[in-house]
């Protein structure tokens, strides 16, 4: 995997990668960003969450779970000294659909966690991870 980090001015940075897609980065406004985009520990949390998100439903497609959505909020601490690492990151899935089985569902987010989600699990290397879900008919 490659990719290009590209300094565009102040704390802004554009960031490329190799599948064509790009991102702006920004600092926050005490360090001089202008928060014209995420900032970069936005994005590693984020990706955390994407990774493990796209991990369950297939997980839960291949177990022919009648799935039609799927949210994570997810809740994060960092320590509170540089390196700012988190310390704590909480996944709450939110999943819509119809006779979706809770045993399926505990054992898609557990394969993720455990198994499957490279970014979830080196980033469980410094924080305590947790999850919890709740399934919505529809």
């Amino acid at each position: 995997m490659k990719m290009n980090i590209k300094w565009k001015d102040r704390a802004s940075f554009l960031g490329e990668a190799e599948s064509g897609h790009s991102v702006l980065m920004d600092g926050a406004p005490e360090v001089g960003g202008r928060n014209l985009g995420l900032r970069p520990m936005e994005m590693v949390l984020m990706g955390a969450g994407g990774c493990i998100a796209l991990d369950v439903v297939l997980i839960l497609k291949k177990g022919r779970q009648e799935i039609s959505d799927c949210m994570v909020e997810i809740e994060a601490e960092r320590a509170r000294k540089d390196p700012r690492v988190f310390t704590h990151i909480h996944y709450h899935f939110i999943l819509t659909g119809n006779n979706i089985k809770p045993h399926q569902v505990e054992r898609a987010i557990s394969l993720s966690a455990e198994k499957y989600c490279s970014a979830s699990i080196m980033l469980g290397k410094t924080a305590k991870m947790s999850h919890d879900y709740e399934i919505v008919k529809g």
